[in-house]
């Protein structure tokens, strides 16, 4: 059967798409029950499979239906079934997760705001003058802003202009902007402006809430921000991460869906999707965003997509108002894979004034976005090498973060990073690497020692403090993480607090000789 004759009999994105040699594969969990995954995976019921999977792929198709004999198959088969039981069991939290998100930041922020526990009691009983939080406010912090308070830049102003002109020497700096924009995206506008204006003294620029058609409803989030309001050396683009209570976040992490663009490579389809790039629900949409570049960015600005309202922001900004100016992208989590997304799609657009612009993307903790194929198209408009000075990507990948090890990098489903890894153990000592050790987490060697890190962490958070001063002290909420983090190490290794230590405290493992 024709790649086109498939996807007509499928219904699956038309057959222009085919032609083209556009494909793409969807794990659609909501669709399937759970005992057809396992009839699937121990029966090889293809029928079974088709009722979640969805692909116009000839050569994906043949493989969900080969003999169960074959090893890659094998392996895809039991990847596929963990992840969709995975997204089931989050999904099914969504809700709770939702409703105590909201409970404990609200009670995060009511105990900070008047003074703790104690100052709480007090002002019930006593002055009868409870402060009460407003979630749009200045003053109130999301979980992660609870979890690591710190938002005052660590280097002097100096550096890190001298750091973004002359991208020489020591890049901490610019490092440590970026952790701090990067977890600073996941707060509301009126608490970022505030951190930007009035702590680091630079220029508030805008946020954007965009839409995101996966999860019907405004949450990807991102801001600009520059050094000065006029003749500003940089702009820097900080993209929201995965929200610790946002069921849909971590669905995405966990999600095999993947286009493939011919000549370009596989990229994540839920990235994609949270950049406002298309929908799944009618893989032809993808195709439209991806192939045209001759569209009214104003127009398109309308549907509150985030790539186009912060594409035609930076245009403006760049070409027009700074016009000496280069921009950074920055991002944490699923902030980092859309950071990085960006400017793959500018790529694809043909955003040559604005890549001539780019100085640099920090991501930290970052998922990976797309296959090997997708990697050497970047780093050849990257320039990834080992010379850090040069470099215009670069992650940073703490110990046994879950998430960079997400989706799977395996003969199977191919999902690749590249360019160059900052890689830090438990005690901050970095490492230059191409690829973060146990790349895929789940592997039996590495088991106990995870388990022995995790608790080793949680003692070192105790005595940060008393370590390295009181700026590194841990908030309770970070220590309980910790406690989390001894069933599920590589979660509370996905905690910015690491992050930002590990750019200020960070130490350079000597080389390795041969």
């Amino acid at each position: 059967m024709s790649t086109m004759e498939m996807n007509s009999n499928n219904g699956g994105g038309g057959s222009e798409e085919s032609k083209v040699g556009f494909r793409y594969e969807i794990v659609r969990p909501e669709r399937g029950r759970l005992a057809d995954v396992l009839r699937w995976v121990l029966l090889s019921d293809n029928q079974a499979a088709d009722r979640f999977l969805e692909t116009n792929n000839k050569d994906s198709s043949s493989s969900r239906r080969s003999s169960c004999d074959d090893d890659d198959d094998d392996k895809r088969r039991w990847v596929m079934m963990m992840s969709v039981i995975v997204r089931k069991m989050i999904s099914a939290m969504a809700k709770p997760m939702e409703w105590s998100g909201w409970a404990v930041e609200y009670l995060l922020n009511l105990l900070s705001l008047n003074g703790q526990l104690l100052g709480l009691l007090y002002n019930l009983i006593v002055s009868g003058k409870v402060v009460i939080p407003r979630r749009d406010s200045a003053s109130f912090k999301s979980a992660i802003g609870h979890l690591d308070a710190r938002v005052d830049l660590f280097f002097p102003r100096d550096a890190l202009l001298l750091n973004v002109i002359s991208r020489g020497g020591d890049d901490r700096p610019l490092m440590d902007l970026c952790i701090l924009a990067s977890k600073l995206a996941y707060e509301n506008p009126s608490f970022i402006s505030n951190i930007v204006t009035h702590h680091w003294k630079m220029h508030f620029l805008q946020f954007f809430n965009g839409w995101n058609e996966l999860e019907k409803e405004r949450s990807t989030q991102v801001f600009l921000m520059c050094d000065r309001p006029v003749d500003a050396n940089f702009i820097l683009v900080s993209f929201r991460g995965t929200e610790p209570f946002d069921a849909h976040d971590w669905t995405t992490d966990f999600d095999y869906s993947w286009y493939h663009i011919p000549n370009i490579g596989k990229l994540h389809m839920g990235f994609l999707e949270a950049l406002g790039l298309g929908n799944r629900a009618d893989a032809s949409t993808f195709q439209n965003h991806l192939t045209i570049n001759d569209v009214d960015d104003e127009m398109i600005t309308t549907t509150t997509s985030a790539y186009y309202a912060v594409r035609s922001r930076l245009k403006t900004l760049l070409l027009e108002e700074h016009k000496n100016a280069k921009f950074i992208l920055t991002g944490h989590s699923l902030g980092g894979a859309l950071a990085l997304l960006f400017p793959t799609i500018l790529l694809l657009h043909q955003e040559k004034e604005l890549m001539q612009r780019l100085l640099v993307v920090y991501t930290f903790g970052q998922p990976r976005v797309g296959d090997r194929q997708l990697g050497r198209f970047m780093e050849a408009h990257l320039n990834t090498n080992t010379n850090n000075t040069t470099n215009k990507y670069l992650r940073l990948v703490y110990c046994n973060d879950l998430v960079p090890r997400l989706p799977y990098d395996n003969t199977t489903f191919l999902f690749k990073h590249f360019g160059l890894c900052l890689y830090f153990n438990s005690r901050y000592v970095e490492r230059k690497v191409e690829e973060e050790p146990n790349r895929n987490y789940f592997g039996f060697r590495y088991l106990i020692p995870e388990y022995v890190n995790a608790g080793w962490e949680l003692v070192r958070g105790l005595s940060m403090r008393y370590m390295y001063g009181e700026d590194y002290k841990e908030a309770w909420c970070s220590i309980f993480l910790r406690l989390m983090g001894l069933a599920i190490p590589g979660v509370s290794a996905h905690s910015p607090t690491d992050y930002v230590n590990s750019v200020r405290l960070g130490k350079h493992h000597p080389p390795i000789t041969p």
